[in-house]
């Protein structure tokens, strides 16, 4: 059964986020709040926390993962990124946006798109989010919470619980964080292309 941590939006209980770290550290799979939906997330060197994923949300071997960092140095350690595209992601983040990117050696190659080699990464604006990953230490390979039967994400941490009580190994809560995913951007190629219209606001990059 997965364990349950209900934290306050504003000022989470480190007791709680240690925890839900420690249950990371062991190579399990956990359900966190995001400024743009419920995310499923687990170390990135997790190979079977990967696979978890894939099952529950029945994704292919195309799907773009998402590295969730907690600052823009965190993330320049894992893609490769042109003085262009750093202003236009710096100017942009933390926030409601997911950015696909060349990714360095850092980054396991299962997770890379086979054909492209790109990764998307992310800083959310998030209280939780951020302590999470402050507890942590490193960033979280995260996919969108969105279940395969449902045509928008859950925003219930209690239903999510009673849902994949057997499938994740804790669910994180403070509060409802809504059911619009992050827009994506894709700078694999010479000019940014918008490749999915989300939470974060579009106009700078079109």
């Amino acid at each position: 059964m997965a364990q349950y941590y209900e934290v306050h939006p504003r000022n989470p209980q480190r007791r709680a986020l240690n925890q839900a770290a420690e249950i990371l550290r062991s190579d399990g799979l956990v359900v966190y709040p995001t400024d743009s939906c419920f995310a499923l997330g687990c170390r990135v060197g997790n190979k079977d926390g990967l696979e978890r994923i894939r099952t529950i949300r029945k994704l292919d071997q195309h799907h773009h993962f998402t590295l969730v960092c907690r600052n823009f140095s965190e993330l320049g350690q894992l893609v490769n990124i042109n003085n262009a595209t750093f202003r236009a992601v710096k100017a942009t983040t933390p926030g409601s946006y997911t950015f696909i990117l060349p990714a360095t050696k850092e980054v396991p190659r299962r997770l890379l798109h086979p054909k492209k080699k790109t990764i998307g990464v992310r800083i959310p604006d998030h209280v939780t989010a951020q302590a999470l990953l402050d507890t942590l230490d490193e960033p979280l390979l995260s996919s969108t919470l969105l279940l395969p039967d449902q045509q928008e994400p859950m925003t219930n941490g209690w239903d999510i619980k009673q849902r994949l009580d057997r499938e994740v190994d804790a669910v994180i809560d403070s509060g409802d964080c809504g059911t619009e995913p992050t827009t994506v951007v894709d700078f694999s190629e010479d000019e940014p292309e918008i490749a999915r219209y989300g939470a974060g606001d579009p106009t700078p990059f079109e």
